[in-house]
C-alpha cells in the first residue's frame, strides 16, 4: 500500500509562488496527481502525470501557471505554483491514481493560502 506524505503549503501573496511535494513510499510506478479542496467545496482534480509516459494534464484554471512533475528514483511528485491567486487557496492532495483517473489513494494534505 502507497503512503502519500505532502508539504510545501504555506501562506504566499497574490502573484506568489510555491512548490508542493509529496514523498510516496511504496509502489509507486502509476499515475500520479494532485487535488484541492476550497472550504465549503468539494475537492477537485489539479493535475496529474503519468507513467511511464510522463503525459501531463492540467485542469484549465491552472494551466500555464502550474507545473507537476516527478522523479521516480526519489519517489517523488512536485506541484509548481506560479501566479497564484486568492482562488488557488485550498488544502492540497497528493494522490496515486489509476489508469482512467481515478484516485485510489491520498496523502493528508498541505495548507495553501493566497491573501490579496
Amino acid at each position: 500500500q502507497v503512503q502519500l506524505v505532502e508539504s510545501g503549503g504555506g501562506l504566499v501573496q497574490a502573484g506568489g509562488s510555491l512548490r508542493l511535494s509529496c514523498a510516496a513510499s511504496g509502489r509507486t510506478l502509476s499515475t500520479m496527481g494532485w487535488f484541492r479542496q476550497a472550504p465549503g467545496k468539494e475537492r477537485e482534480f489539479v493535475a496529474r502525470i503519468g507513467w511511464p509516459s510522463r503525459i501531463t494534464y492540467y485542469t484549465d484554471s491552472v494551466k500555464g501557471r502550474f507545473t507537476i512533475s516527478r522523479d521516480d528514483a526519489k519517489k517523488m511528485v512536485y506541484l509548481q505554483m506560479n501566479s497564484l491567486n486568492p482562488e488557488d487557496t485550498a488544502i492540497y492532495y497528493c494522490a496515486v491514481m489509476s489508469s482512467t483517473g481515478s484516485p485510489l489513494s491520498w496523502g493528508q494534505g498541505t495548507q495553501v493560502t493566497v491573501s490579496s
